[in-house]
């Protein structure tokens, strides 16, 4: 089938990443799990930076998913640690950078220390408008559509919506990332074919990416390479692949 080539078409405004594979990159080199995590920190740094030069406007990243907590104790303990001292040493550059950053997700599972590092993080940095820099930690795509449910019922609850007026616009508006476009491209490393509850909602039309390289392993040159891949794609939204290229011709 042809493919549709318009680069108006295919221009990229959103990317959502799902970074696995950092534990087996560690076992692979007889390391601890955590040095796998060391590790995809460097390559979620080169990403970031990746964006800018690849005309990237808005980038998600699944740093930890609401079922991640089933992991051993330490391991959750190590990614908490990092997860703060990375924020600690990241800041500044991301703020210099003009990156805004933002975490989605519920909070309320963390400690205080950390939900304050995150919430000054994101004040920090709510004015720029650069990169759109999304983390989602402890979140779940069903999470996301159940708090949005929730969300609309109490106002219908309080008389300020009617129930006909729940849309699918209305619900999208209620979601965590309401304000950016629905992501256009979803990449997931580590050789696995799934999407593990991420923005479920939001990926109902995206192209899905599944890169065999290990997350720890993964910079701008596999980025690139997602992005040559998305742009060979024809995006159709439902319509008939001729109709597409009726349009675009």
């Amino acid at each position: 089938m042809p493919v549709d080539t318009d680069p108006i078409a295919h221009s990229i405004q959103h990317i959502a990443i799902i970074m696995d594979g950092n534990g087996r990159w560690a076992q692979a080199r007889k390391l601890p799990r955590s040095a796998g995590h060391h590790a995809g920190v460097k390559a979620a740094r080169a990403v970031i930076e990746a964006c800018k030069p690849n005309q990237i406007k808005n980038l998600t990243l699944f740093a930890f998913s609401s079922e991640n907590w089933q992991r051993p104790e330490e391991e959750v303990s190590t990614l908490m640690e990092l997860f703060l001292n990375t924020l600690a040493k990241e800041l500044a550059t991301l703020d210099k950078n003009n990156v805004r950053l933002r975490f989605i997700g519920d909070m309320s599972a963390f400690s205080d220390k950390l939900q304050q590092r995150m919430q000054d993080s994101a004040d920090k940095t709510k004015d720029n408008d650069g990169l759109n820099l999304s983390i989602a930690v402890n979140y779940g795509g069903r999470w996301d559509v159940t708090q949005a449910a929730r969300s609309l019922a109490k106002k219908v609850q309080n008389g300020i919506l009617e129930p006909r007026h729940i849309t699918e616009k209305a619900i999208a508006q209620h979601l965590s990332l309401a304000d950016l476009p629905d992501p256009d491209l979803l990449i997931r490393t580590g050789n696995e074919s799934r999407v593990s509850n991420f923005l479920m909602w939001q990926l109902a039309y995206a192209e899905l990416h599944f890169s065999e390289t290990l997350w720890p392993d993964f910079g701008e040159q596999q980025l690139r390479s997602a992005i040559q891949w998305f742009n060979q794609r024809q995006r159709r939204f439902g319509k008939t692949g001729e109709q597409v290229e009726e349009k675009h011709a």
